[in-house]
């Protein structure tokens, strides 16, 4: 199987775009996930449906660049719309993510329903986006993936420490004379492209677990942000690529949802196991503590 992972056309290019995939997803995620933004990622994954549905409905095109940009434009204007809301009125952001998430969710829907029953015939694998066909990607896809993937990394490199300080106290980078709403706009929108990498390979619906899992697993093993960052993207890219193995080896088994379970089982392990915050050491821990007091 690994021999095939470098002469297999196809694994070798599912492989490398879920790994791209894992990599941006899992380095972003730690900051919506430090910012409490869990659900950040679900709601601007569903807002790209219709974007999706609007880029064809106007070129008529499935070509996926046409399609992604439309994603892309869709993401961002939810970015903007959800800031919006949360600045202009007392809902919190939780609501106004609901509401973000819902809203345009089931206007892509509408759209989606209105492009099947039109009778186009190329329309036809619109519904993927729904839960990713990694096994479509080709080399040109791959690429584009790792320049937008490549892009977002180095904006995250070169602001790390203004990320750093937005994602542990907002407040306080304001105080400092740094823009904060500047920065949040911008780290959000790098939250969109990492979206808009993985809708071929994981879709609209899962999309959100490849942003919050690598960060939540890293977070269970260190307390500092470079390392958390690091983890994630290791732990992103690790079930990318298994999860892809795992699907090839399985015939007809989907590769996003297959991800999205092998990433499941890192969180799982280092939910129980990591030496910091694992559950297994914690509860060796505390007996240990019980029986120290009882011998005393």
């Amino acid at each position: 199987m690994l021999i095939e992972l470098f002469t297999d056309y196809t694994l070798r290019n599912v492989a490398l775009g879920s790994a791209l995939l894992g990599i941006v997803s899992g380095a972003l995620g730690c900051f919506a996930v430090l910012r409490r933004q869990g659900l950040l990622g679900d709601a601007l994954a569903h807002a790209a449906l219709p974007g999706i549905c609007v880029a064809f409905l106007l070129t008529g095109s499935k070509a996926p660049l046409v399609l992604l940009i439309g994603a892309a434009l869709a993401g961002w204007l939810a970015t903007l719309l959800l800031l919006t809301v949360v600045r202009e009125t007392r809902l919190s952001t939780d609501s106004a993510l609901a509401i973000v998430l819902s809203t345009f969710f089931g206007f892509g829907i509408v759209l989606l329903t209105f492009i099947s029953r039109s009778g186009s015939a190329n329309q036809a694998g619109l519904d993927k986006f729904l839960f990713g066909q990694a096994a479509t990607l080709v080399a040109e896809d791959v690429q584009t993936m790792g320049l937008l993937g490549a892009a977002a990394l180095l904006i995250l490199a070169a602001l790390h420490k203004e990320f750093k300080l937005l994602a542990f106290d907002a407040e306080f980078a304001a105080s400092l004379g740094f823009p904060a709403r500047g920065l949040s706009v911008l780290l959000t929108s790098l939250i969109v492209i990492a979206i808009v990498i993985g809708l071929q390979t994981v879709g609209v619906v899962l999309m959100a677990a490849m942003l919050v899992g690598p960060a939540v697993a890293a977070r269970q093993w260190t307390n500092r942000l470079g390392v958390m960052v690091m983890l994630a993207a290791v732990f992103g890219a690790a079930s990318g690529v298994s999860g892809a193995l795992i699907s090839v080896s399985e015939a007809n088994t989907p590769t996003g949802p297959v991800i999205i379970l092998s990433l499941t089982v890192i969180v799982l392990g280092s939910l129980f196991f990591a030496p910091a915050r694992g559950l297994v050491w914690d509860a060796i821990r505390r007996r240990q503590q019980r029986a120290e007091r009882l011998s005393d």
